[in-house]
């Protein structure tokens, strides 16, 4: 038996599904894709007679790469996941677009396409913490942010927080650097009700260390950091948690559902994404959806 480091849920599903990854192309994402210009706080022209559409590069099509997944379901033009399409709907469907809003995004999924994307309609920086991982513009830590008080007005954070050893210390950070009235997206993979910390050793890509798998708690420490707190989520996951549908069952995709729906509260989340949307931009199975909303007040 393996005595290597434990894989995480999303690790291990990503394992299983990189083959078919490599024989569709899915690491090619269309060249210059984003010299096109459609600009993705746009409803894309296709939304109501397409099967499947990307609300980042506005393909459309019968079926997106991969299964439904917050970590498959790939745009074969941009190599978005779900979960990259899921975070700049949320962001660009609450805030809207404003010109040259200082935004800064850590650890992107996407690349230099995206970034290139997000440059022509921001001040878009990217950032990370291991340069070696995504190629970030800068790098940040965000236990201690190389930048002066004020100075962002939208953060984007996806997947990241649960890598932080001191979450207190990384929002208090995150609230000084915000200026008033500005906003962070959160994403970190929601796969139970309460946070746990790994009893053995885990990691996700690029051998990256979890501290943390949060649950729904986190909304409490956001809102004890002095931020206006909502979760974002799909309509279907909406009323999965207030028990309007019923709650489905776990498939051995890494989610405890049961958990997350005995643990949810409705009171807590706002839907952003009704059940057409969803279905076609891939934000499905809805209980993989979860992106908070953090305003600095005023």
């Amino acid at each position: 038996m393996s005595s290597g480091p434990q894989l995480s849920p999303t690790q291990r599903v990503r394992q299983l599904l990189r083959p078919i990854a490599r024989r569709v192309g899915l690491a090619s994402p269309e060249g210059a894709w984003w010299e096109l210009g459609f600009k993705p706080w746009v409803k894309p022209k296709t939304i109501t007679t397409a099967v499947a559409v990307c609300n980042i590069c506005h393909w459309s099509g019968d079926e997106f790469i991969g299964p439904y997944h917050t970590e498959m379901a790939t745009c074969p033009r941009c190599g978005s996941v779900a979960r990259d399409r899921f975070l700049l709907f949320c962001f660009l469907s609450r805030r809207g677009y404003v010109k040259n809003l200082r935004v800064l995004e850590t650890s992107p999924r996407m690349g230099a396409g995206y970034r290139s994307m997000m440059r022509r309609y921001f001040k878009y920086t990217a950032s990370d913490y291991d340069l070696s991982a995504h190629e970030g513009d800068i790098q940040i830590d965000l236990q201690a942010m190389a930048l002066p008080d004020s100075s962002i007005d939208i953060l984007l954070t996806p997947h990241v927080l649960e890598h932080v050893p001191d979450t207190e210390k990384a929002l208090s950070e995150i609230y000084r650097v915000l200026a008033p009235g500005g906003r962070m997206y959160l994403q970190v993979p929601l796969c139970y009700g309460s946070t746990q910390v790994p009893s053995t050793p885990e990691f996700h890509a690029d051998n990256t260390p979890v501290f943390f798998n949060f649950g729904w708690d986190l909304t409490e420490q956001l809102r004890l950091a002095g931020f206006t707190t909502t979760v974002l989520v799909t309509q279907d996951f909406a009323d999965i948690l207030s028990h309007v549908t019923e709650c489905p069952t776990s498939n051995g995709d890494g989610f405890n559902v049961e958990d997350l729906v005995a643990m949810g509260r409705p009171t807590d989340s706002s839907p952003v994404a009704d059940k057409h949307i969803a279905k076609v931009f891939g934000f499905l199975p809805a209980y993989h959806y979860a992106t908070w909303e953090c305003i600095k007040p005023n």
